[in-house]
Order: structure tokens, then sequence, then C-alpha cells
């Protein structure tokens, strides 16, 4: 192909004579690094059924680029395409599709402008695009498609189905693509905008649920220590407000309220000038200090429903951490730079307008709070891989959320997934199964709630006050209404940011019992409670548990240090005494598991 006008190639001249002489075995070769088991899977996948299209959905935190990336190399390594166009939902995110392509030996071009017209410069191997983009001028990307053998890359594809024109410009863009590769966070429905090259089953509410080639779901990527545990730290409280007729009305969160009463009891909360939102940012920030202790670089992540409640939210964050508090307000550049900027640095507090819920990569993100008024099963899943994406094993991620039933229902089909993975195998059809039908359920409740916001009455936020209502891990739910900033909302908000699952569960267990303790003795219950004993208390109960736990925290110093685990053992012994673990006691394996504690810290 000729060169255009201002001497850059056109698409398809990125031939071996344009490029460095070690390029082909570059591109063969591909991301450097091993792959993940499941990656790796995929890709076998791929190669054994040779598809046009494949659809794949992994959790987010799994590593959707990397699969694709690797997938992408290979297919231009045997010469199946020679060009990659990837799509992304934003324009910060094609910047970071472009950098983790060069790293897998993959020249993309994430400035490319509709502008440009059919030249994206050279020796650049494709472009990046926003769905956005490809709406505008479909034809033009049908053509820069054509010109070579291309794999197109559609990030987080259900964005296809945003509107019906960009439906509509992805089918006209890509329908000749000689490969298609989409890929997900979570499965989705279909509405009046099905997305091109998608194929879907019919539910039996009438919708259509999309069928994916190969799915890695939140489970299965916490059992291999892909993602973080989720605690969700629930809190509640009584809201007022006023109807557009003057009338009053009462309604605590969390409980049996009508949905529309939900919805404006919901909407009161989040409101910036009320008690609610105040103490739940404090209690987060407080969660935060805690996080650092063990993670000194943690971030929090405020989601919110619009940009005034945004900036509110970022001026109440500034007050209470006295640090000031990057505001993300919408998709453009600036957006970006201040998201990379967050990611690199050390600073506590990111505040958003939904945007950051979806694709952007702040590993450091690990104490949350769902300030927005959606609750779509999508948008939440996506909201919460913001924060469960694991940097190192034992990593834990808080995220705040209101006590009204949408959200714990979501939080409770999370966990429900988890404990289904974990408890034993499963085949992929009994997983679908699981997960559609949650989602069936979800989408249903979603539907309704949507009809009755559409006929519900204007309001005004009055006045709101907030509790902590309960922590939901593992399945299950610990403690009980606990004012803010008081010793029983401490316990829960107390507790180190690294701590295997198992640790997790037995300190809510514990916090749990102690507040129950508590309110047991000041409603005179317990009118001769036993003095506090000097010793530590022990984090279990049995030794087995003790046991169970030295035997993680051994694991995971010997995979730091490169010490085989029985010379952990033996120099654990050695500081800390006592005899082999079969015959230790709970305080000598205490002193122990301690010990092994303060080494791991960061």
């Amino acid at each position: 192909m000729e060169s255009a006008e201002d001497g850059t190639l056109l698409p398809g001249t990125f031939a071996a004579e344009h490029l460095p002489p070690a390029y082909p075995e570059r591109a063969a070769r591909g991301t450097a690094g091993s792959l993940r088991a499941w990656q790796q899977e995929a890709i076998n996948l791929y190669l054994e059924r040779n598809p046009r299209d494949f659809l794949a959905s992994a959790t987010p935190g799994a590593g959707k680029t990397t699969f694709a990336l690797r997938l992408a190399a290979t297919l231009r390594g045997n010469q199946t395409v020679s060009q990659i166009i990837v799509v992304a939902p934003t324009e910060h995110l094609k910047v970071q599709w472009a950098d983790a392509a060069a790293r897998a030996g993959i020249r993309l071009n994430p400035r490319y402008s509709n502008s440009d017209g059919l030249s994206y410069g050279r020796h650049y191997d494709g472009v990046v695009v926003t769905y956005a983009q490809v709406a505008m001028k479909p034809i033009q990307h049908r053509l820069l498609t054509e010109f070579e053998d291309t794999l197109v890359i559609m990030d987080e594809v259900h964005h296809g189905g945003d509107a019906l024109s960009w439906g509509e410009a992805i089918r006209e863009a890509y329908g000749s693509a000689k490969r298609r590769l989409s890929l997900t966070g979570t499965p989705f429905r279909s509405d009046e905008a099905p997305i091109p090259f998608v194929q879907y089953a019919p539910q039996g509410d009438g919708t259509k649920m999309s069928l994916t080639d190969y799915d890695y779901g939140y489970g299965r990527a916490l059992a291999d220590g892909i993602v973080r545990p989720v605690i969700f730290m629930v809190y509640a409280g009584k809201m007022r407000w006023q109807t557009s007729a003057g009338e009053e009305m009462e309604a605590r969160l969390g409980e049996g309220n009508t949905k529309d009463v939900t919805s404006q009891a919901w909407r009161t909360a989040l409101d910036p000038m009320g008690d609610w939102m105040a103490k739940v940012l404090r209690a987060a920030d407080r969660r935060l200090t805690e996080v650092r202790e063990h993670i000194p670089d943690a971030g929090g992540l405020v989601i919110a429903t619009d940009h005034a409640s945004a900036k509110a939210y970022a001026q109440m964050l500034h007050e209470i951490s006295g640090e000031e508090v990057a505001l993300i307000l919408s998709d453009d550049s600036g957006s970006s730079e201040r998201i990379d900027s967050f990611s690199a640095g050390t600073t506590r507090w990111m505040v958003a307008v939904r945007m950051v819920s979806e694709g952007v990569d702040v590993p450091r993100l690990a104490v949350g709070v769902y300030a927005t008024s959606s609750s779509t099963p999508l948008f939440f899943a996506q909201a919460i891989g913001r924060f469960v994406r694991s940097r190192r094993r034992g990593e834990v991620a808080s995220v705040f959320i209101p006590n009204v039933p949408p959200l714990m229902e979501l939080a409770a089909s999370l966990e429900k997934e988890r404990n289904h993975v974990l408890e034993g195998p499963a085949s992929a059809e009994e997983m679908w199964d699981a997960e559609a039908a949650l989602m069936a359920e979800a989408e249903r409740e979603e539907k309704a709630s949507d009809d009755l916001i559409e006929d519900e009455f204007k309001y005004q936020a009055l006045e709101s006050d907030a509790h902590f209502d309960r922590a939901v891990f593992d399945g299950a739910e610990f403690g009980g209404y606990a004012e803010v900033e008081t010793e029983e909302e401490l316990d829960f908000l107390g507790f180190p940011g690294i701590l295997e699952p198992q640790e997790v569960k037995a300190l809510l267990q514990q916090r749990q019992s102690k507040q129950a303790r508590r309110s047991a003795q000041s409603q005179g219950i317990l009118e001769h409670a036993p003095e506090k004993s000097e010793a530590p208390e022990a984090l279990h109960r049995t030794l087995g548990e003790q046991r169970k736990l030295l035997s993680s925290l051994v694991g995971m110093y010997a995979r730091v240090s490169g010490e085989p685990h029985k010379e952990v053992h033996n120099e654990l012994r050695r500081v800390c005494g006592g005899p082999a673990v079969p015959q230790a006691s709970v305080t000598q394996l205490q002193k122990r598991i301690d010990l092994l504690r303060r080494r791991l810290r960061p």
C-alpha cells in the first residue's frame, strides 16, 4: 500500500521491511511471563475451536486484558491476522490498552481519531478506539478493518447495547472482520438493543441472557487467590423527607418498606446535606486508616450518582481526612490524568461519578463507598470489581453499602457464587445456571423498582442518620446495631487489612460475640461478668482452627522468603519456644501466629 500525503503509512503497510529485524519473533512470543491457569485454558479452548466469534467473561481483576493480548499475539504469530483493533468503553481505557499491548509486543495507536481517516501512523499494528467513536463513522471503521486480516477485541462488549445506534454501528464496522473477541466482566442481558456477534439464550422472564464461550467467575478467581475477598460494611439509619404535597415521611433503611419508600429513603441517605453520608464517610476513612497500617498505599473510592453529590462528598472527605481528594467527574483527558496520578500515588481518597466503576485499573483501592442509587447487577458487579484486584495474598477489600434490599441481594449473590465454588467442584453448566438465575431475579427486581421510580413523587430530604447495621462476609452476617464512633462500631472497623479469609471470619465472629456480651451486660442479663483476662485473647476457639491458621501463614511466609515450610516451623519453635504444632497449646500457637503477622507486614 502507498503512503498517505503526510508521509504516514496507511493500514497494512507495516510489513516486515518497515519493522526492526527482531519484530516477527517478538510478535510470536507475545506477552512476557507465564499466564494464569484460566488464561491458558481459555486460549487453548479458542485455538481448539478456532472460531470467528468468541465471548469470554472473566470477573474484574482476573486479567482479561492479558488473556486477550496473548491471544492476539498468538494469532499474529501464526499469521491468522495481521491487524489488531481494540474497542474500549472510554478514552482513558484506550491508553491503558495501548500500554498493555506494548508490553505484549503489539503496538497500538490510542490517539487515533476519526479525523485521521484511514491513516494511523507508521509501525503501529493497529488502533484503540471507543464505541462512541465507531458509532460516529462506522463506514470509515469498516474500511479500516478491511485493509488487513483483522482481529477486533471488544472490551466490555455490553456497551455495544448502550444505544441502538451503537449496536448498528458495531455490526456495520466489524461485520467483515476475520476474527472478533468479545470481553465482559459479567454476563449481561439483551434489551431493545442486542449486541452484535453475541449469542443469547431465552430466560423465563422473557428476556435473553448472553452465552459465553468461556466463563471465569469471582468464586474461581477467589479460590485461585487472584482476587480479594470482600467484606460488605452495611449501614442503616432513620430517614425523613417531605413530599411535594408537604407531607413528611419517615422510614428506616433495612426495614420492610415498599419499593417506592425504600427508593426515597435511599435517596435521602445519599443526600450530602444529611448526616448519613457524613457518618458513613467518616467510618470508611477510619477503616482506610486501619488498612493503611498494613498496606501503606491503600486507597479508597466513593462512587457517586451525579456531579453535585460527588463534589460535596469530596469536600466532606477533605475535611475528614485533611488531604486533597481526587475528583473524577467526566471521561476526558484531565480525568484520565487524575486517575493515573491517583493510581501511582499514595493519597487516600478518590471520588468519581460512575465512570470509575468499570475498566479503570487502580489496584491499590481497598476501601469503597457505594454512594449511588444504581442497583443493576451489571453495574454492581463492575463497581465491586474496582476493589477485588489482588496484588498479594491476604489483602482484604471493604465496601460500605446502605441496607437496601437490591444491594443486599446483590452482595449475597456474590457470596453465593463464592461459596458454591469453594465448597466443591461444579460443572460449568451448574455454575452458569446458578449465576443466570441470580441475575434474572435481580434484574426482575430492578425492572419493578424502575417502573415505580418513574411515577415517584418529588421530594425534599429533611434529615438522615446512620448506624452500623452488620458486616456481610462469606455468606454470613456478623454484628448488629451500633452507633457510629462507638466501641461497638470500631470493633468491626478495626481489624487488619492483611488477613486470610478464615482469619477474617474468625475475627468477625469474635467481634460479634464481644458485642453480644457487652449488650447482655448492659441489660443486666450478665450481672457477674468475668473479669477480663490480662492474657491476649485467643483469635480462635479451638486448637484445630489455630493450627489451620498457622499453616496458612507459614505457607504465605514460605512463598515470600523462599524457605521450606519445615524450616519456617523450626524457626518459629526456636524463637517462640514450645513443642511441635500437634502438641502446642493455643497460647504457644498464638505466639507463632503473631510473629508471622509481624514479619509479613509491609
